[in-house]
């Protein structure tokens, strides 16, 4: 029994012992537990506030976002919706869909214009009325938008410029004049600046010039290039140029140039002109001048209308005074007939036939050059040069007045061969040879 009892307490006191082996551990940890809670409570008391303020952040970030995404959604219903007119240009693909690195800004720039719709697109005022604005040459972007802002035609200068800049419009301004409205919004008004009013020239094309003064006074008069003019008229042909027929221009021979049918006139022409509307102008003024009667008696005369053309330029050059014009133009056909045949033997002899020859003279600064001894013109080996040559010249030597036209078309009946220059813009004509002499001598 004693063996007992004492193993009985020796287990009691292991009890014992792992209990309070226990109870000092779970003492221990709850001890240890309690620190730790009390160390979270510490570090969320210290970030709590930070937290808050990142949460907010992140709610106004999510909030910009989702108006964004939903205003850009409206812009896209928009763009599908929006007529042609509404703009200038427009892009094939919706531009929020295609944004990247490289058209950043000029997505940005767009966005912005968007922002501002309601000042591009209404116009100042819807009663506004029309005014000239003119746009020099060389003039800048800035100075267009400013004078347009002053004039009152738009509201902001800046924002118009912008518009230049993101449609890519602002080198497209032409310089001129133009017809511009405060009810015009911003897109009209670019669109008109890139249509300058053609204004159009007054031109006088002067009597008895040749095809190369005529084309150097369209060129000074700012109607076209004269070597483009002069191409044109080289070539003489209608269907190149897309003109239609004229029946003037029929017994023309093939490969002969204009000359002679450029008719002398003051003209109306747009500025930069093309040749085929500056040569169809003439020939509409030279048709509707000769008239039926005078293409009677070209045909009666058992002659074509060039030959007359050639004629008539000849008589241009040498006449100064219209009463004079039928005389000249009968002695030269008189020369080219029977009447004046022992005299001259079907030779014109004509100065200005071999002046058209010489060409121009630097010397002079003239296409018609003079000469100090008519032997001189012997020296020029020209089918023009009628000293040489019998019978009229190849063409027409320039392009004569309506006034040198009828004299060749209804030349005076005399039996004159010969005529000399007085000086004083008159001429004295002679049958004979030994006459004219006279003549020559009592003139010098």
């Amino acid at each position: 029994m004693r063996g007992v009892e004492k193993s009985g307490e020796k287990s009691v006191i292991y009890i014992q012992l792992s209990l309070d082996i226990i109870t000092n551990w779970v003492d221990l940890s709850i001890s240890a537990g309690w620190g730790y809670h009390y160390a979270m409570i510490r570090f969320l008391n210290q970030t709590f506030p930070r937290f808050l303020l990142f949460l907010a952040v992140l709610a106004i970030l999510i909030a910009v976002g989702l108006v964004a995404r939903a205003w850009t959604q409206q812009q896209a219903v928009a763009y599908v919706k929006e007529s042609p007119e509404a703009g200038l240009v427009r892009h094939t693909t919706a531009p929020w869909k295609k944004l990247n690195p490289d058209n950043f800004e000029t997505q940005a720039l767009q966005f912005y214009l968007n922002l501002n719709r309601k000042a591009i697109y209404e116009p100042v005022d819807p009663n506004g009325q029309p005014v000239e604005f003119r746009v020099e040459l060389g003039e800048t972007g800035r100075s267009i938008s400013e004078r347009l802002e002053a004039m009152g035609l738009i509201r902001d200068a800046g924002l118009f410029r912008l518009y230049l800049r993101v449609n890519n419009l602002e080198q497209k301004l032409e310089a001129g004049k133009f017809t511009l409205s405060p009810a015009m919004n911003m897109p009209e008004i670019a669109a008109a600046l890139q249509q300058a009013r053609r204004e159009d020239i007054l031109v006088r094309i002067p009597e008895g010039k040749r095809a190369e003064e005529i084309a150097q006074i369209l060129e000074d008069a700012g109607v076209l290039q004269a070597a483009d003019f002069m191409a044109a008229v080289r070539a003489g042909d209608l269907n190149l140029l897309g003109l239609p027929d004229y029946p003037l221009l029929r017994d023309k021979p093939p490969g002969a140039s204009f000359e002679g049918y450029l008719f002398p006139d003051t003209y109306r022409m747009p500025a930069d002109a093309t040749p085929a509307d500056v040569l169809a102008q003439m020939f509409d003024n030279l048709e509707s001048k000769i008239e039926q009667k005078d293409r009677d008696a070209i045909a009666a005369s058992g002659r074509t209308f060039f030959q007359v053309l050639i004629l008539a330029s000849i008589v241009e050059r040498e006449a100064a005074r219209d009463d004079e014009r039928p005389l000249i133009a009968s002695t030269y056909l008189n020369r080219l007939g029977p009447v004046c045949e022992k005299e001259v033997f079907g030779y014109l002899a004509a100065d200005p036939t071999v002046q058209y020859a010489m060409g121009y003279d630097p010397e002079q600064d003239t296409w018609w050059p003079t000469v100090s001894d008519v032997e001189e013109y012997l020296k020029v080996n020209s089918p023009y040069n009628t000293y040489l040559y019998p019978g009229l010249p190849p063409g027409p030597i320039s392009n004569p007045s309506l006034a040198s036209i009828k004299a060749a078309i209804y030349p005076a009946q005399t039996s004159y061969c010969y005529f000399v220059a007085t000086g004083d813009g008159r001429h004295v004509f002679s049958e004979t040879g030994a006459e004219h002499e006279l003549h020559v001598q009592s003139n010098q």
